[in-house]
């Protein structure tokens, strides 16, 4: 830019001591401009370029149709980055007077820097037709051509979705337009889609500081609100900007998606504390198909679906939800937090131990820790002998539920039954029949009991259950002394008549 704001300074030469004749009014008027001008390019070398802007304004004040003043300041107003201003004085200059190659050159990187490549293209072309040998407009007009081309590349890739290549050519295109708000503005608007709000909203709100009015920055930082669920205060940004601009499309779609994604969200919440759980997941789906780049507030609502799901104890469901709540939002405690207790309802404490372990991570309150515990300690527990499914009872059955089962389960397993078989059958079924017996003696036994459903190793409890008979339980719970074996036939409800010296068994 310092090449191209270069002022034509004139250093005036040492003058003689005499007097200087008297000079015509219109003469005068010159010299006076001309004295401003070289005041001008003093303050300028300075960078002092309020002073410089003050003097060429004298200059031109008093020399309306000098070319070279309206230059200079086209110029130091470029250096003050008010390109605006100062494609107007370089215009201008132009057309006092048109083989005035500096003027081109300034005219086209006005153009240039607020994002009008065509325009600059062509002050630069003029310049060149001026002076081909001229290095500095050969260079601006490569620089004008590759913005042209960053700029189509933006416009093909946000249709595709590529943001990220978007944000990329704006970039590119920024460096050499850098007070474009169009290029600015379409950078924030796909920074906001990619997620990284707080960068968006930087740029809007630079340039809301320089134009409150900017109907596409106020799109922009009600587009950043939106995305990120503060929904009543993202609608309020899109109404002001249709204020400014009524008939901005993108303004209108997002203010009208966010104030329809608010009302199911809040419907579908009034559903669920109503109970209407049915309800309550039709709304939540349907809101889910408003808006797909609405990433935070999907994630609530898919996180919202699941607990619906898991009160309908739809458990593998509620637990696809949750995952498509983490997908979208990795930060999410409360959908790790819900998946994870589906998973410890559906016995995958595996997984339920790592959403707890992130949830901890993340959060190291006393609540987690001991959530994160627990699972740990059902993982734990899920690794040995899980008795109440070797008799097939809840984990709160009764004294006498326990012993029934024993009783079905000793019958059903017992060697005697299946002496008839292959060796691999009896070897199996013997192998049933002892675990029932294992799961009966803890099971039966309070304190075993306790300590088995604590979590604690029952070996290091001094229970190694590697030595025990299952026989002798079996003819403890069932009572006599003596031998036992089976007799008769079992008909279709596994009924068994079992004769035992001493008893009779119905």
């Amino acid at each position: 830019m310092a090449a191209a704001a270069e002022c034509d300074v004139v250093m005036a030469e040492a003058t003689a001591a005499e007097p200087e004749p008297e000079l015509p009014d219109d003469e005068e008027t010159r010299r006076e401009a001309e004295s401003f001008k070289e005041q001008g390019n003093a303050y300028y070398a300075k960078k002092d370029y309020n002073e410089a802007y003050n003097y060429y304004t004298k200059a031109i004040d008093m020399c309306p149709k000098n070319a070279s003043y309206y230059g200079n300041r086209a110029a130091t107003l470029m250096m003050l980055g008010r390109f605006r201003e100062a494609l107007g004085d370089a215009q201008q200059s132009v057309r006092l007077d048109d083989s005035f190659v500096r003027g081109h050159l300034r005219e086209g990187k006005c153009h240039l820097s607020l994002g009008n490549a065509m325009a600059a293209c062509r002050c630069f072309q003029k310049a060149l037709e001026l002076d081909h040998r001229n290095t500095q407009a050969q260079q601006e007009f490569k620089n004008a051509t590759a913005v042209e081309e960053y700029e189509k590349i933006a416009e093909m890739d946000f249709e595709k979705r590529d943001y990220r290549k978007v944000v990329f050519c704006m970039d590119r295109a920024l460096e050499f337009a850098p007070a474009c708000h169009r290029f600015k503005i379409l950078k924030a608007e796909c920074l906001a889609l990619l997620g990284r709000y707080p960068e968006a909203q930087s740029v809007a709100s630079d340039i809301l500081r320089m134009d409150s009015t900017n109907a596409d920055a106020l799109y922009v930082r009600g587009l950043c609100l939106y995305y990120e669920d503060c929904i009543e205060k993202a609608v309020q940004f899109f109404v002001q900007a249709l204020r400014m601009a009524p008939d901005h499309e993108k303004a209108c779609l997002a203010c009208r998606n966010a104030k329809a994604l608010k009302a199911k969200k809040e419907d579908g919440n009034k559903a669920f504390k109503d109970g209407n759980y049915k309800l309550a997941y039709e709304l939540y789906t349907e809101a889910l198909g408003i808006d797909p780049n609405n990433i935070k507030t999907n994630a609530k609502l898919y996180c919202n679906r699941g607990t619906v799901n898991a009160k309908l104890r739809k458990l593998d469901d509620a637990i696809e939800d949750c995952t498509n709540a983490v997908k979208l939002d990795d930060t999410y405690i409360k959908a790790y937090l819900r998946r994870a207790q589906c998973y410890i309802d559906t016995e995958q404490y595996e997984e339920a131990v790592r959403d707890y372990e992130k949830v901890y991570q993340t959060e190291k309150t006393k609540e987690h820790k001991q959530l994160l515990k627990n699972a740990q300690l059902e993982l734990k527990k899920s690794k040995r002998k899980d008795y109440y499914k070797i008799l097939g009872v809840d984990k709160n059955a009764s004294e006498d539920e326990i012993k029934k089962a024993y009783r079905k389960r000793a019958l059903m397993h017992h060697p005697d039954r299946h002496s008839g078989a292959s060796a691999e059958v009896q070897k199996e079924e013997e192998k049933k029949f002892k675990e029932v017996g294992e799961a009966f003696t803890i099971l039966s036994d309070p304190k075993k009991k306790t300590r088995y459903d604590s979590g604690q190793d029952l070996d290091e409890e001094g229970m190694n259950m590697g030595d025990f008979d299952a026989n002798n339980i079996f003819k403890a719970f069932f009572g006599g002394p003596g031998g036992f074996s089976f007799e008769g036939k079992f008909d279709c409800c596994w009924e068994i008549r079992v004769g035992v010296k001493g008893c009779l068994l119905p």
